[in-house]
């Protein structure tokens, strides 16, 4: 059976260098002279096995058995078109490349990249770039291990603490991981390639370890369906001109013709259509320039990319799953493309938020970040933020506000959205920032929910009945009070040692009627029961009297409290176990 090329994609941190380096790997393959040494496919980069040796050099054994065809380098880096990439069960690539600025180390989407990894299964090697913008750093090989160790001492040394830094960062994430040529075991260690995308240090050997991981690994992935039904994955959804919304498309196994029957992966039902046609980038264009000129193909063959023009895609989503199909498969195939879109669209009736993402893969990479910190997901969709979802996120408010939420990912809002004071929407075309600024929220939130289940308690206070400021002794009882410590609010309980015998009927200060008032300040404060001379005295200090489930729940609250409320409450409790030992505990 026929092997294709390896699919490399490329992850890592916002300018830490993904494009540059696939440019600088397309570069080389332009420059290493080989007759058709690079092809460019919708949405890829197809580098021959040919190409790959020249590059490499003496580094690959020329000698050596290889039967893979050669590299397929995805174009649309960074981990949220990485994601779009999939396939059932994990993604369409076989292997990816993490970039990481080798200076400036682990970032937030480095480690969301990691992630994103896992989750998917796919193994990957690290490019560890900007080995050029190292303090000292000159070039002075062509080959990188000669380069690093004809460095000067005090280079050698940067560069080394550099890694031991990341491999200590990847460590502390559960990864193995080691320099390129000090591996032991590939099937258990990440290499790790010290490159730069602007003189092109590292890039050979980048290229020898991919396409010896390939060879030696993955030659079961890489098994071709020749005579199979193609499947593939959409990358883009876009309008061309002259022929409409087309689809850019990787198809990662068996053979798709033009006119051939084709189902893609739809919200609620497959979409079903013909293939009209199948275009590639004609050579030395650029396949990102809107002036890019095709060329039609009758077939194309796995793995490529390709652009697909055909009736009825326009409401076609990027990240669908996509194949070909007979009459006699047709049922098995619909069943299999909704399940890969059913899996990762949830929509329950359980608690949880409410996320929305521009393609499927998106969606499913939001998912899977937000399950691995935990953070239930009650619906998850493609497409704008609606109005239904701000009814549905509003639903949630009464049964945990935590929950009341939308994040949205590289999408809009409907024009007729807008959040409310019970709906927090969060929206960003960064992954981690949107978890960030969640988990942000929802911990400033999470303070002030409980802070106001204080409200609903009686809180510690301490009042001192001041000398010479008895206005009335009884019916009520009307004196100056200073606030010792704590809060006092109408309606407060009041005791005396560890009986109860008043309550605040009203506080005054300045003759302006207040609800409360805290420590320092010296009111008028109106009690009822009590006669000023018989149960309590000038000079007499006077508590809240905190009833025994209070007490309790402001323990539980004590983060809250001050020190001083933290210590009244202490002074507060000895007092009511004189009668019993056992209050509060």
């Amino acid at each position: 059976m026929a092997l294709r090329q390896s699919i490399i994609g490329v992850l890592g941190h916002v300018d830490h260098g993904k494009t540059k380096l696939l440019d600088k790997i397309r570069g080389s393959a332009t420059q290493s002279g080989e007759s058709g040494g690079i092809t460019q496919a919708i949405g890829a980069s197809i580098i021959p096995l040919q190409t790959v040796k020249k590059i490499c050099g003496n580094l690959l054994d020329n000698k050596s058995d290889f039967s893979i065809p050669g590299l397929l380098f995805i174009d649309t880096p960074g981990h949220a078109a990485f994601s779009t990439l999939r396939k059932r069960g994990g993604s369409i690539a076989d292997i990816a490349i993490l970039v990481i600025d080798i200076n400036e180390g682990l970032k937030p989407q480095t480690i969301e990249s990691i992630e994103i990894l896992k989750g998917s299964k796919t193994p990957f090697v690290i490019a560890a770039n900007k080995i050029d913008l190292v303090p000292g750093y000159k070039q002075k090989d062509k080959l990188l291990l000669k380069n690093l160790n004809n460095q000067d001492p005090y280079v050698q040394e940067h560069i080394d603490t550099k890694l031991y830094e990341i491999l200590g960062k990847l460590s502390e994430l559960g990864l193995n991981s080691e320099r390129f040529d000090r591996v032991e075991d590939y099937t258990k260690q990440v290499a790790i390639i010290p490159v730069s995308a602007i003189t092109g240090d590292g890039i050979p050997e980048l290229l020898m370890v991919l396409i010896g991981l390939a060879q030696k690994f993955l030659e079961e992935n890489l098994k071709l369906h020749v005579e199979g039904n193609a499947k593939g994955s959409v990358i883009e959804v876009k309008e061309t001109t002259g022929l409409g919304v087309t689809l850019d498309v990787i198809i990662y196994d068996g053979i798709l013709k033009r006119g051939d029957k084709i189902m893609i992966g739809g919200l609620d039902k497959p979409i079903e259509t013909r293939v009209k046609a199948l275009l590639c980038p004609l050579p030395l264009n650029e396949m990102r320039d809107k002036k890019t000129k095709f060329k039609a193909q009758s077939e194309v063959t796995a793995a490529t990319g390709v652009k697909i023009s055909a009736p009825g895609i326009d409401n076609v989503i990027a990240g669908m799953p996509i194949q070909s199909y007979t009459d006699k498969i047709k049922t098995q195939v619909s069943e299999e493309i909704q399940k890969q879109v059913k899996d990762v669209v949830v929509e329950t009736g359980d608690s949880g938020i409410i996320i929305k993402a521009d393609t499927l893969g998106s969606l499913e990479a939001l998912t899977f970040l937000l399950k691995e910190k935990e953070i239930p997901v009650r619906k998850a969709r493609i497409g704008k933020i609606s109005k239904k979802d701000i009814t549905d996120a509003e639903s949630n408010y009464d049964k945990n506000p935590l929950h009341s939420v939308i994040l949205g990912f590289n999408v809009d809002r409907d024009a007729e959205v807008s959040g409310n004071q019970k709906v927090k929407i969060i929206t960003n075309d960064i992954i981690y920032k949107i978890i960030e600024e969640y988990e942000l929220w929802s911990e400033q939130q999470g303070k002030i929910l409980e802070a106001k289940k204080l409200d609903d308690l009686i809180r510690p206070c301490k009042i001192q009945i001041m000398k010479n400021h008895v206005f009335r002794q009884c019916d009520p009882a009307i004196c100056g009070c200073e606030i010792i410590e704590g809060k006092l609010t109408t309606s407060t309980r009041l005791m005396k040692e560890h009986k109860a015998i008043s309550n605040v009927k009203s506080i005054q200060q300045e003759k302006e009627s207040i609800k409360s008032i805290t420590k320092g300040n010296q009111v008028a404060v109106s009690m009822d029961s009590i006669i000023i001379g018989r149960q309590v005295h000038e000079g007499d200090f006077l508590y809240s009297f905190i009833p025994e489930n209070d007490f309790r729940k402001l323990k539980n609250l004590a983060k809250f409290l001050s020190k001083g409320e933290i210590e009244l409450l202490k002074e507060i409790a000895e007092k009511m176990r004189k009668d019993n030992p056992m209050w509060g505990v």
